[in-house]
């Protein structure tokens, strides 16, 4: 069963996955992040700037090098490279989360973050999780 993991009031929710995924990165975890374009464009670069004295290996799950990249971006969970860990950026529950051993959930202190992630707490509550 897929442990499900929530992080709640976490303030900037990209600044705060940033480091979630520079700690699954260096502990040798591969990562895909899912989120909707938009979100996923911002997180990546994010990415890129967060901190001066890390370097995350990324890329998009459409890129010929996902297979071998540790950490992949994502809008779509059809086709990727990796079922470790999926970091869900998006406001829905991810269709096919059952297929990873973990999955991260981040809930930022803006009202819409905090309603979408209770509407996604109670999901995963409701059937078992």
């Amino acid at each position: 069963m897929t442990r499900i993991d929530f992080h709640s009031n976490v303030g900037d929710s990209l600044l705060y996955a940033c480091r979630l995924v520079r700690k699954a990165y260096q502990a040798g975890q591969p990562l895909i992040v899912l989120a909707e374009p938009p979100r996923l464009r911002a997180f990546d670069e994010q990415l890129w700037t967060f901190s001066a004295l890390d370097f995350i290996p990324h890329c998009l799950a459409a890129s010929p090098i996902a297979a071998q990249t540790p950490v992949v971006l994502t809008s779509s969970l059809d086709d990727v490279p990796h079922h470790q860990i999926l970091l869900n950026l998006s406001a829905t529950v991810p269709a096919q989360f059952a297929r990873f051993e973990r999955l991260l959930e981040i809930v930022g202190n803006a009202p819409d973050e905090l309603a979408a992630g209770r509407d996604r707490y109670r999901f995963y509550r409701d059937r078992g999780y």
